[in-house]
Parts: structure tokens; sequence; C-alpha cells
């Protein structure tokens, strides 16, 4: 372990909260010189993303979900995917995710791992899943404010299509690793 690059929290102060984050501020001692700084964290809750795979006539394809996305003021097409509720484990959020966005299901669901979305600034972690042998149930269960269309995309246009509107999310690229990975 490379212990002398390992800064020693002192103490620390949340400075802002609302529903979905609260903003930390971390006071830390350096590893070299002892000196006492202060870093700014966002703390949120995890995450699950539910990578949903399709076996169709035409190849692969996925479920994805469209939306709008405040931060970026454009619509995204993403896999679905959201916030851990309290006390909830990681396997248990992807399939309440997944049933809710897409109405679709899975007893085949694997997890493939998972990221800090921006270890530098962020608490949280990002868990991966992979769905298959998918079974719609009927209609989505949206949150209030989760306003979402449902899509079934081949694999390959995603790929392809990755990193221009609108495969924007980044976390999705990661996912996309992870599951080409376990290809």
């Amino acid at each position: 372990m490379k212990d002398h690059l390992i800064w020693k929290e002192e103490d620390r102060k949340t400075v802002y909260t609302c529903p979905i984050f609260s903003v930390s501020e971390r006071f830390c001692r350096s590893p070299l010189d002892n000196n006492l700084r202060t870093f700014t964290i966002l703390d949120t809750s995890n995450w699950a993303i539910v990578i949903p795979v399709l076996k169709t006539e035409r190849g692969e394809e996925f479920v994805m979900v469209r939306q709008w996305r405040h931060g970026a003021r454009e619509l995204s097409l993403e896999f679905p995917g959201g916030v851990f509720e309290k006390g909830e484990d990681a396997f248990a959020a992807a399939i309440r995710e997944l049933r809710e966005e897409t109405g679709y299901t899975s007893d085949k669901i694997v997890k493939l791992g998972d990221f800090n979305p921006n270890p530098a600034i962020m608490s949280n972690n990002v868990h991966i899943f992979l769905a298959r042998d998918l079974r719609q149930l009927g209609k989505q269960e949206l949150d209030e404010d989760e306003y979402i269309e449902v899509e079934i995309v081949p694999a390959r246009e995603v790929m392809n299509g990755l990193g221009k509107p609108p495969y924007i999310h980044a976390i999705m690229a990661a996912a996309l690793a992870l599951y080409n990975a376990a290809l």
C-alpha cells in the first residue's frame, strides 16, 4: 500500500443539503507536510445502472430510456437506473429501477462492477448490472418528476453513437466498457 499518499481526515461539516445530495467540507492533513487543507465533497446516495439486453431477430438490443437531463439541457438516451432507496442493496435497487423505468424485469441479473463517478469530488458509487432473459411486466412505475420513454435500440447503434447525442451520459460509457469486457 502507498500509505505515504493517504490524507488523514480530521473533521467534516455539511455546508449545504437538498433532497438529492449534500455538500460537505472535509478537513484533511496532507501526507507529506502535515498541513491542514479543506476539500469540498458532493455526498449522495449510491446509484444502480442496468444494461437490459433483449435477443431479437435483429440481434442483440438494449432496452433504454429517453429522458430530459436538466444539467445538459438536452434529451439523453441511456440505460435505466437511479438512486438507492434507504436501506436498499445494489441488487434490489437494480431490479426496482429496471421495473419502474421500463416495465421489464429479469431473474438473470449479474453485477458487472462499480465505479466512483468522480472520485475527486464525489463520495458515492454507481453499481453496474447486466440483465438478460427479460420479461415485460407491464407499464412503467415512474416517480412524479420522471418523464421517460422506453426504446429498444440495437446494441451496435448504441456503441457506434456513444459520445454523440443522444448518447451523452458518461456513466453509460463506463457501463458499456464493463459490458464489453464481460462478452
